[in-house]
C-alpha cells in the first residue's frame, strides 16, 4: 500500500478530528494528515495547497457542521474542478433517510459511519487502490 501524500479531515467534532488524526498518523496511511472544523476551513486549506505535493487524496467529510455543511462543501468543491484525483468519503452518524438519498446523488467515493477504526480505513485504502 503506497502513503499517501495528504488526508484531510473535515468534521466540526475536535475530539473526532483529534482521535481521527492520532489513528491515521498511527497508521503512517500518509505524509501529512490536515485538520478542518467545517467545510469552508476545508476549502480554504485546499485553495492554499493547491499547487502544493500534499493537496489532499483523500477527504473523510462529516455532514452536519456549522459554518458550511458537508452538502454545501462537495458543491463549492466540484466548482474549483481541480484536475488532481481525490477520494471522498462522508464520515458520519447520520442515519437519516435523506441525508443517504442525497449522498447517493453526489460524487463521493462512499461514507462510512463513525468511528473510524484502523479496520475501516485500511479496507477504505484496499477498495480504491491506494
Amino acid at each position: 500500500m503506497k502513503k499517501l501524500s495528504s488526508i484531510l479531515l473535515v468534521d466540526d467534532d475536535e475530539t473526532t478530528n483529534f482521535v481521527n488524526q492520532m489513528l491515521l498518523e498511527d497508521m503512517a496511511v500518509a505524509q501529512q494528515v490536515l485538520v478542518a472544523n467545517n467545510g469552508k476551513e476545508a476549502l480554504d486549506l485546499i485553495r492554499l495547497q493547491s499547487d502544493d505535493v500534499y493537496l489532499p487524496e483523500l477527504i473523510l467529510l462529516d455532514i452536519n457542521m456549522p459554518v458550511m455543511d458537508g452538502f454545501e462543501f462537495l458543491e463549492a468543491y466540484e466548482a474549483l474542478a481541480l484536475k488532481h484525483s481525490v477520494a471522498i468519503f462522508v464520515l458520519t452518524t447520520s442515519t437519516n433517510p435523506g441525508d443517504i438519498a442525497r449522498l447517493k446523488e453526489t460524487s463521493i467515493n462512499g461514507f462510512l459511519n463513525k468511528p473510524l477504526t484502523e479496520e475501516k480505513v485500511l479496507h477504505l485504502l484496499k477498495q480504491h487502490g491506494f
